[in-house]
């Protein structure tokens, strides 16, 4: 009968695992160029490897000097290896990078900053990001992704485009804003009327007024979000 071989596939950790030789090959070349490195294995014996890259958005370096701009850190989570991490975050102007995290690892390195008192939002597209987007305080799903990641999201991105991060926490950060400045409103209203109705000088024509003032000037506040720039 047909000779069965056993051909192995994955990264240089999951070979060494299986006592495969990786001895005298080198790929450190790839890893720099922010490629992920891809071997494989005949019999156990090392037959050959490539490098796989991701093409870094062109929105990405952009989106994250505008996040940093508005004072957020960031940190970059990443199944890739050291190098290929960094080389990726480097491109994209991420100082703060933790590689060679499994799915629940990612979580766990939410908990932690969360532990530190941060709130964390956390920004992915794929299967293995659904359990950090249900552990992050907001998770944003890149709509192009995943339907696990966009079901375990809080906000889902309807296009691939990052700077829409932006656009959402600017407009986030803008609605609470408003939100303050209505419940200000609101209440000063009835703190300067109150005490006039229960000395007798607010006569119930200047009351309605006063409410209807109220109301229209919580509205026309609200409306101003349209005016807010988000890009």
């Amino acid at each position: 009968g047909e000779k069965w071989r056993v051909v192995l596939v994955g990264s240089a950790a999951f070979l060494q695992e299986r006592g495969v030789d990786l001895q005298g090959f080198s790929f450190q070349q790839w890893e720099e160029q922010a490629q992920t490195v891809v071997l494989v294995a005949v019999d156990g014996r090392l037959a050959g490897g490539m490098g796989v890259a991701d093409v870094l958005k062109a929105d990405a370096a952009i989106a994250m000097q505008r996040l940093q701009k508005m004072g957020l850190r960031l940190v970059m989570l990443s199944g890739d290896n050291q190098a290929t991490a960094r080389a990726i975050a480097r491109k994209a102007g991420i100082e703060e990078v933790i590689a060679q995290v499994l799915p629940a690892q990612k979580v766990e390195v939410i908990k932690k900053l969360q532990a530190e008192g941060a709130k964390v939002a956390m920004v992915g597209d794929g299967i293995n990001d659904a359990p950090a987007l249900t552990q992050a305080d907001v998770g944003i799903a890149i709509g192009t992704g995943t339907d696990i990641a966009i079901a375990a999201a809080d906000i889902t991105l309807v296009r691939g485009d990052l700077l829409g991060v932006v656009r959402a926490i600017k407009l986030s950060r803008a609605i609470f804003q408003k939100i303050s400045q209505n419940l200000f409103w609101a209440f000063f209203y009835n703190l300067v009327a109150i005490p006039l109705a229960v000395l007798g000088w607010l006569h119930p024509a200047v009351a309605e007024i006063a409410m209807a003032a109220s109301s229209l000037n919580v509205i026309g506040n609200s409306l101003r979000l349209k005016a807010i720039p988000l890009d």
